[in-house]
């Protein structure tokens, strides 16, 4: 049951501490789906060249990346009243003083949710509840800055509980332990320092994740997994034709690092190096090509070391695809993705890869994006195709033939992270999305409806959302959803699953969370 007097606190917090001024976008994280509909619906415009499959942007190449000023019109309905403004539009925080070169804003993060799983014979009472915070600010025009953290526990419907049980993690929110009887307890940060070393060359280190695509869906690096700690080069050549991104990043396997553990000491977990290429290729304003290369290498030895010759720096796309190919103990994936603005409303985007040729391992998607549709402002709707064959990302087909336990599956050099999967968020398999969104003036509704056709069952997930945008600056909001899931197994030996989950919430969505699978 939730807390009344934690509900009454935050909302005093909340309520009490507006005041304020600039209206921008965080980075930190690729922004809930929904809500970053509006921006994405102004980068689809025919007429703007600005790379945004791969999240979170870097805001220092245009100015545009950054939540224009003309999409706050959709939520702005108070005019010239500065107070409300305050309290309806700005930030929190807000320091920005007129004689110096920096900025400083803060804003807190919040997921207060209540509700019931209709399905569960035991009539649980769930709830989410997250406090948190976040702040970013600039020093100067060439360093932008970022960090967040937020506690929570939770009690979970029985599938997403089943998964925490099985798996050792939240998904997508880090390992977790027991909040009184059948809750979790769970806490995750991250943050990032970007640089703007040159006019087409931008450097980032931090710790956090990254999206590449142009769907609701990755094939080659999704934001469903852990936050890890990364580097990031991206350069812009060509007036800005060309977007060239290389990502270093350390990934973990939830196994021991040690085979003898020291004693008394804390546990260390198994490290394995990634990285990845991106390059990105407006051939015209209406048609983008892009290439992708990402590298697992294989796991640290029983002394958490690793074994990184010079291959794994090596900067150039699918350099080590030739030189390793797509059979090998280090885990490869190839990509092709392409968009295809037809209008500044209808665009067309797909993805393909391919990580062993001996086994088969490869995947694709196609997708529709719709913006204003049937000409009705903010309208908007996708219609996506995954297909990602069986083992895929896992580099583990025998031993998963024969059953082997879960965290073996997701360790070794696998295309993994704290157990999750860095990429394709069900994993493998065929899975049919449709997704409509619709927003006028702060109120808005989404519908999300998913169709998985995997290897041991197939899963129908229709997820529907209505709410009210408090504040824009930082997606604060209250709204009814409704989470229906009905999972049906291909063996009779196994009971199915159903989830029918009502709640409602008041929260500040600024990251995607996947439960949908």
């Amino acid at each position: 049951m939730v807390n009344i007097s934690v509900l009454k606190k935050n909302f005093v917090i909340l309520f009490l501490i507006f005041a304020f001024q600039l209206k921008s976008q965080y980075y930190n994280l690729p922004t809930d789906y929904f809500f970053n509909k509006s921006s994405q619906s102004f980068l689809a415009a025919k007429d703007s060249s600005i790379h945004n499959a791969l999240q979170p942007y870097i805001h220092f190449f245009d100015k545009k990346y950054v939540f224009v000023k003309d999409s706050f019109k959709i939520f702005k309905y108070i005019k010239d009243d500065p107070a409300l403004d305050a309290m309806f539009i700005k930030h929190v925080i807000n320091v920005a003083p007129p004689n110096e070169n920096f900025t400083i804003r803060i804003d807190p993060i919040l997921n207060i949710e209540t509700g019931l799983d209709f399905a569960d014979t035991i009539q649980r009472r769930l709830f989410t509840n997250t406090r948190g915070i976040i702040g970013s600010g600039s020093v100067g025009n060439k360093v932008y800055f970022e960090t967040m953290f937020a506690e929570n526990q939770a009690q979970y419907v029985n599938y997403i509980s089943n998964f925490a049980k099985q798996s050792q993690i939240i998904p997508g929110q880090g390992r977790w332990k027991t909040f009184k009887v059948n809750g979790y307890d769970f806490a995750f940060s991250s943050g990032f320092v970007s640089i703007q070393a040159l006019k087409n060359f931008n450097i980032q280190l931090g710790h956090g994740k990254h999206k590449i695509g142009n769907g609701y869906r990755s094939l080659f690096l999704s934001d469903n997994a852990f936050n890890y700690p990364y580097l990031r080069f991206t350069q812009q050549w060509f007036k800005g034709k060309l977007q060239y991104t290389n990502i270093y990043a350390s990934f973990m396997n939830l196994d021991s690092a040690a085979r003898v553990p020291t004693k008394n000491a804390e546990r260390l977990f198994q490290k394995k190096a990634a990285a990845f290429q991106y390059l990105s290729l407006n051939l015209t304003k209406s048609i983008n090509v892009s290439l992708f290369q990402g590298l697992v290498w294989k796991p640290a030895n029983d002394k958490n070391k690793q074994s990184i010759t010079w291959e794994y720096y090596n900067p150039l796309i699918f350099a080590n695809t030739a030189i390793f190919g797509l059979s090998n103990k280090q885990t490869i994936c190839a990509g092709l993705e392409t968009k295809i603005k037809f209008t500044n409303s209808i665009n067309f985007y797909a993805q393909g890869f391919i990580q062993d040729v001996k086994n088969n391992l490869n995947g694709f998607q196609a997708g529709l994006n719709v913006y204003d549709l049937f000409k009705v402002k903010n309208l908007s709707f996708t219609a996506e195709f995954n297909s990602v064959a069986r083992y895929s990302y896992l580099n583990y087909p025998d031993s998963i033939a024969n059953g082997a336990p879960y965290r073996k599956v997701f360790g070794g050099d696998a295309y993994t992270h704290y157990n999750q999967n860095i990429a394709f968020t069900p994993g493998s398999g065929n899975e049919l999305l449709f997704l409509l969104d619709f927003r006028k003036f702060r109120f808005f509704g989404n519908v999300k409806y998913s169709y998985q056709i995997r290897i041991t069952d197939n899963v129908q997930f229709t997820a529907l959302n209505v709410g009210y945008v408090i504040n824009p600056s930082y997606n604060f909001n209250v709204s009814l959803g409704l989470n229906y899931r009905d999972q049906r197994f291909k063996s009779s030996l196994i009971k199915d699953s159903f989830t029918n989950y009502f709640y409602i919430s008041v929260k500040t969505n600024l990251y995607n969370t996947y439960f949908d699978f």
